[in-house]
């Protein structure tokens, strides 16, 4: 399989990205007006969320045809335009594939619905009464996970919203169907693809009640879940692209045979752990302060384990459901800059191909919206009313959707200072995010040396002109405090040592002897003089330094 480990993928969420046509939502023009600074940046691939027709119950994830363009988002001459355009500049665009699901507005569903018993068999259907679901198991965006049907007297199954009815995989004809829909995407040029959700493709025979949870271990990583993704690959031939499924709910022993190139399942995976340690005791909207011990153990644990087991991680903080992470984990205020960079530096310099969302690459923040009208996301509104029935105000679930919202990431691009800030002409479909400040712009950071944007495309560039980056191994020397995270890469005589201090208070870190005399190869305080014969390092909050010998 192919390597790509001198990669980097920006990820477009279209719908918040630019609108070119002028009506408060965003489009694939707009993707290709932006399409040299994107060059500039200096990415190799483009994710977009889903484009295709949707009801857009769950902003696009809920597909109702995976083989046209939602007239929303412009026509299929935009896309092919699109896949030419990207590339001429070097970049290849990923498309988003909802596998797991469908739309209940799709073709199949409605056909099942009818009647038709063919159809019937795509989805995961079970007899029964109106009184009793066939199991306890609940919705990722809460209630019950299975919906009855009174004409057919049975129920089916929705791991997501009511709208978004469960495949079923273990027919040979949905399988059938869904590589059919990687060819007609390959004949049209697309060189990458990512798999939402798709280690929850496989049901269990037998379900079952979970006393102990909402279900999800008798679903995630299923029964089958290794061949049919052998399956599929081999079948589409698409060994050779680059491609990563949304792992949820998922282990490292997985994730190592989804990725190891000798299992040609797929070429990288993303996990969420890492995104979990601000949960209190697993809940994600009951909010607590992020555990950063936790957070070493678990990045120490996965990228150790991923190298032993020749596996490849996806490197991310952000996507189109995750809050900001300069909000979570960094200082929106007088270390905004520094907080974002190391950040950046934290997660890009790792064994793995990073990922950035919209917007990241000039430290955006939440949306801080101070009312639930404000608010369009499904999950949220929903969990907004489950809090209020638990006992909370009105200002804690606020608060919650504050620091746990998806709707935190899907907050307009920030291109200017503009009233909207250059994502349209028009009030987009949500609201500017509250936090939008005109220095939080690419317009504003563009030409400055020393911003966030630059520093991002100093770390794309360092990716490439150093292989130690991109394919060196990785170890984790003890740095005797929580708050200081520190790796190094090595490659034959290469070796580069990043620390990071994810405090806002200043940090001691003693170095390694082998590190004095290494050559500063970045940092995210400008005007920082670093002596490197130095014993101990005092890191200012949130400062970034990568030393090295290359």
């Amino acid at each position: 399989m192919t390597d790509f480990s001198d990669k980097v993928v920006y990820q477009i969420y279209p719908k918040s990205f630019r609108d070119a046509n002028g009506d408060g939502f965003g489009d694939i023009p707009g993707v290709i007006e932006k399409l040299d600074y994107l060059r500039e940046l200096g990415v190799d691939y483009l994710w977009l969320t889903p484009f295709f027709p949707s009801p857009q119950r769950d902003n696009g994830y809920d597909v109702a045809d995976y083989q046209k363009i939602d007239p929303k988002f412009g026509i299929m001459e935009d896309l092919e335009n699109l896949i030419r355009l990207s590339r001429e500049r070097g970049m290849g665009i990923m498309l988003d594939m909802v596998f797991n699901h469908t739309s209940t507005e799709h073709e199949w569903f409605r056909k099942a619905l009818s009647g038709d018993e063919h159809y019937q068999k795509y989805y995961i259907f079970k007899e029964g009464t109106p009184e009793r679901a066939p199991t306890n198991w609940e919705s990722k965006f809460g209630g019950s996970a299975w919906e009855y049907v009174p004409e057919l007297k049975k129920w089916y199954l929705h791991l997501f919203d009511v709208t978004q009815a469960d495949l079923n995989w273990d027919n040979p004809d949905v399988r059938e169907e869904l590589k059919e829909i990687l060819r007609f995407w390959k004949e049209k040029g697309i060189r990458a693809f990512r798999f939402d959700v798709i280690n929850l493709v496989s049901k269990p025979e037998q379900m079952k009640d979970d006393f102990e949870g909402d279900g999800r271990k008798f679903y995630s990583d299923g029964p089958h879940i290794h061949e049919y993704l052998k399956e599929l690959v081999h079948d589409v031939r698409i060994e050779e692209f680059m491609t990563v499924g949304e792992m949820s709910s998922t282990s490292l022993a997985h994730c190592i045979r989804y990725s190891a190139p000798k299992e040609k399942e797929l070429s990288m995976c993303f996990n969420f752990h890492h995104l979990k340690v601000d949960y209190d005791d697993g809940d994600k909207w009951a909010i607590k302060a992020a555990d950063y011990k936790k957070l070493k153990e678990l990045f120490i644990e996965w990228q150790m384990g991923m190298q032993q087991g020749d596996g490849w991680n996806a490197l991310f903080w952000c996507n189109h459901d995750q809050p900001r992470i300069v909000s979570r984990m960094g200082d929106e205020g007088t270390c905004w800059r520094e907080s974002a960079k190391m950040l950046a530096g934290m997660i890009h310099l790792m064994r793995g191909t990073p990922y950035i969302y919209q917007g990241e690459e000039i430290g955006m923040l939440n949306a801080h919206y101070p009312s639930i009208e404000q608010y369009r996301d499904v999950e949220s509104l929903n969990y907004y009313q489950i809090l209020l029935e638990k006992g909370k105000t009105k200002k804690e679930a606020l608060a919650a959707l504050a620091a746990r919202s998806r709707d935190n990431s899907r907050t307009p691009m920030q291109w200017n200072g503009e009233e909207y800030g250059g994502f349209s002409e028009k009030e987009p479909w949500i609201p500017m995010s509250a936090a939008y400040r005109k220095e939080i712009t690419v317009e504003a950071q563009q030409h400055d040396k020393n911003s966030v944007l630059s520093f991002y495309k100093q770390l794309i560039a360092m990716r490439k002109r150093y292989p130690v980056i991109a394919r060196g191994e990785i170890s984790f020397p003890e740095t005797e405090t929580d708050m200081v995270f520190a790796y190094q890469r090595t490659l034959g005589e290469q070796e580069i040592v990043v620390l990071c201090n994810l405090d806002k208070k200043e940090q001691a870190v003693r170095t390694a002897d082998e590190w004095r005399g290494y050559q500063v190869l970045l940092k995210n305080y400008d005007e920082r003089k670093i002596n490197p014969e130095e014993e101990v390092y005092t890191l200012k909050p949130y400062e970034l330094m990568v030393l090295g010998n290359v």
